[in-house]
């Protein structure tokens, strides 16, 4: 990519983070007071965004999407585009929760196409790689919180529609309470598993280049994480509640004990080399 139009696209996705905020925000906290400025830098994000297509599609006098990074970009600006539209349109804000993380990550990835210089130190790379394993350890356990939570809840319900209760339903918290768990573990761990993410594709960038994307632990991290985002949306924007959101979220662990497998084998294999 042009120099210059990868430093356009750095500055959209500093924008697009905005969004990023609002949405764990919204997630965590149930307020959404951040939209209008998160919307805003989006809008503004968009420019820079379009200057960047621009400037790269002069420099190498074509169309840029003609490698996976170009096409991520492109995809990144015409989903920023249909969801201004359809905001413009029908002012739907709940769309933002699902839209905002995704477009961000999408552009965070499309700046990767460049190698950059090596760590400044050795110090300043294991506290990046311990911070990435801390926030993933984290996002795990809020993640685990939610599971017990949707596993409890289904027993509970299927206790009552037996209407004949065993002695071990009357110690579980109410349906309310349940569902109160498993909406605040699961959008504190939705950030916390977003943040890793974000930590460990830039560390993985920095360790091995553009080589980063051909690891299979990396395309795995991707899926778990949609797979979550989904939920996300899911439950915020389309209201899914009860029943529905727990065996999501029990599916969701699954993917996350793959990811979690993955990235352990993976890992030993390295070692061994």
């Amino acid at each position: 990519m042009a120099e210059m139009s990868v430093i356009w696209l750095r500055v959209a996705a500093a924008l697009y983070s905005l969004g990023l905020l609002h949405a764990i925000l919204t997630l965590v906290r149930r307020k959404d007071r951040l939209f209008r400025v998160a919307l805003s830098a989006f809008g503004m994000g968009a420019m820079f965004h379009f200057v960047s297509i621009v400037e790269e599609g002069i420099f190498n006098h074509r169309c840029p999407i003609t490698n996976f990074y170009e096409t991520l970009s492109m995809c990144a600006f015409l989903t920023v585009l249909v969801y201004l539209f359809v905001h413009w349109r029908y002012k739907v804000a709940s769309l933002s929760v699902f839209i905002f993380p995704l477009v961000f990550v999408m552009t965070l990835v499309a700046t990767l196409g460049n190698p950059v210089s090596a760590w400044s130190s050795p110090v300043v790379r294991n506290v990046w790689l311990t911070v990435h394993i801390v926030l993933v350890l984290l996002g795990y356990a809020a993640l685990l919180f939610t599971a017990v939570g949707s596993v409890l809840y289904l027993f509970q319900e299927r206790e009552l529609k037996a209407r004949k209760p065993r002695k071990f339903y009357y110690r579980l918290p109410p349906l309310g309470t349940l569902d109160d768990l498993i909406s605040k573990s699961m959008a504190v761990g939705f950030a916390l598993i977003t943040l890793a993410v974000i930590a460990g594709v830039t560390w993985a960038f920095i360790e091995v280049k553009t080589a980063w994307i051909e690891q299979p632990k990396i395309a795995i991290s991707f899926l778990t994480w949609g797979v979550y985002l989904a939920l996300v949306c899911l439950r915020v924007a389309a209201g899914w509640r009860g029943r529905k959101a727990a065996i999501m979220t029990v599916t969701l662990v699954g993917f996350a004990a793959l990811t979690w497998a993955a990235h352990a084998r993976i890992g030993a294999i390295f070692l061994k080399q």
